[in-house]
């Protein structure tokens, strides 16, 4: 077969063999398929789409383009948490640590972030001395003796998604289903946990914008999950607004250990319960994820689940103290607040833009060399929903400069409309997806 002969095929809407979707993997795994051929196949696997059989494929051809982790020397099962992306969205720093708190194993391998999300590695390189860069036998060693550990991807993981990944960016192809799935769950399936729980985000800071795109998207990942073997249940909650009121690397570190150390709550927490009673479910933890959640609540309680991030700080190289005295984390040197400035209610918020305006701040990155100030970034003080005065808080920048808070304030004035007629709280949830079943969550479930 030639690379050609595949394009030819998809371009006319006919379905890919497991042969060809293989070869097209490796090709791009192996360079050895120019990238104006891969791009070609993009696109017509954009405009054409595939059926389940052909993405679960392409999902498990891109896993074995390189290694896959082992991790069946630890003990019990392992389950691993992915979302989607989204600003403020700080659930693996309160997940990993309660949830094997409350005796579920998680060896998590995470990411950067690039764009208007953030990114869980660089979260936790705020912490002073950190290190997310163990070898796969130190990250098994760990979870091991500790039952947790977040790190860096290891070894040579799902290389084709790598190349393919980076020519989606330059060639429209990013909003492609099979595309996405093939991408997330190869790294995820590559990454060697037992079952896998979804976050699937769906609003203005997502990368689908409907419910119904989010629910098709969670879908197709369950559907290729079970195809593949794998156990999933996804997620799919709102990112209207950002989910933590924290955005910014060291700002969403303590917004976990406050919510940890059970000084903090709102809709973060409310998430994190959410996905880890599911996480407990799959681990053979918990009967129900209600009964998961509510191990969860009493690891809050208790101090289990800090302790158990103090654990995995130092274990990791990190300066555990920062769970009891949070100012030890990197400070801005310009701390500015910031009110409504007008009375009404606030009705809508554009979280890309809240997300970019944390970036410009510093926080984010528009590629990965850039280097990145872990201290800036804002709090918010207010949630769509609320009604508010002129002299309401509407946030806390930490910046590095007047100029840049200058800035930032008009970005996030920006991305926030306050208007004069009253409107609904955005919802958290929308919809769980398990296998043949879909849940959809109205209001009364919230």
């Amino acid at each position: 077969m030639t690379m050609l002969e595949i394009i030819e095929k998809k371009k006319l809407g006919k379905e890919l063999t497991k042969e060809e979707i293989t070869f097209f993997a490796n090709g791009a795994a192996e360079k050895t398929v120019p990238d104006y051929q891969l791009s070609a196949l993009l696109m017509a696997i954009r405009l054409n789409g595939m059926n389940y059989r052909e993405t679960t494929d392409l999902t498990l051809a891109m896993r074995d383009s390189g290694d896959i982790a082992d991790l069946s020397g630890i003990p019990g099962i392992k389950v691993d948490k992915h979302s989607t992306g989204g600003v403020g969205d700080t659930t693996t720093l309160v997940l990993a640590p309660l949830v094997a708190a409350c005796g579920a194993p998680v060896a998590k391998m995470s990411g950067r972030g690039l764009g208007h999300t953030g990114g869980t590695l660089d979260k936790l390189e705020s912490i002073p001395g950190m290190n997310v860069s163990l070898s796969e036998e130190e990250f098994i060693r760990q979870v091991k003796e500790i039952g947790v550990a977040v790190i860096g991807q290891t070894g040579h993981l799902a290389p084709a998604d790598k190349t393919l990944y980076a020519l989606r960016d330059v060639t429209s192809t990013v909003d492609s289903m099979p595309l996405i799935v093939g991408s997330i769950l190869s790294k995820k399936l590559a990454a060697g946990s037992d079952a896998i729980v979804l976050d699937v985000k769906s609003g203005s800071g997502a990368i689908m914008h409907t419910e119904e795109d989010s629910i098709k998207l969670a879908e197709t990942m369950v559907e290729v999950g079970a195809l593949a073997g794998k156990p999933i249940i996804a997620v799919v909650s709102g990112m209207e607004q950002p989910l933590g009121t924290h955005v910014g690397n060291a700002l969403e570190v303590k917004e976990a250990i406050d919510i940890l150390a059970g000084k903090a709550g709102g809709d973060l927490l409310e998430v994190s319960l959410m996905l880890g009673g599911y996480m407990l479910l799959l681990a053979g933890q918990a009967e129900t994820p209600e009964e998961g959640q509510a191990k969860m609540k009493a690891a809050i309680d208790s101090g289990a689940g800090l302790k158990k991030l103090k654990e995995m700080i130092a274990a990791q190289g990190g300066d555990p103290l920062v769970c009891d005295d949070v100012t030890r984390l990197p400070q801005a040197k310009v701390i500015r607040e910031v009110t409504c400035g007008r009375a009404g209610y606030v009705q809508k918020m554009d979280t890309m833009a809240l997300g970019m305006a944390a970036q410009a701040m510093g926080a984010g990155r528009l590629t990965m060399d850039d280097k990145l100030d872990y201290s800036v970034g804002f709090v918010l003080q207010v949630r769509i929903g609320d009604q508010v005065s002129e002299d309401t808080p509407l946030c806390t920048l930490h910046a590095r400069s007047e100029e840049d808070a200058e800035k930032a304030e008009q970005a996030v004035r920006a991305a926030i409309r306050i208007g004069d007629e009253a409107c609904d709280r955005a919802p958290n949830f929308i919809a769980v997806v398990m296998k043949n079943v879909l849940v959809r969550l109205g209001e009364e479930d919230q």
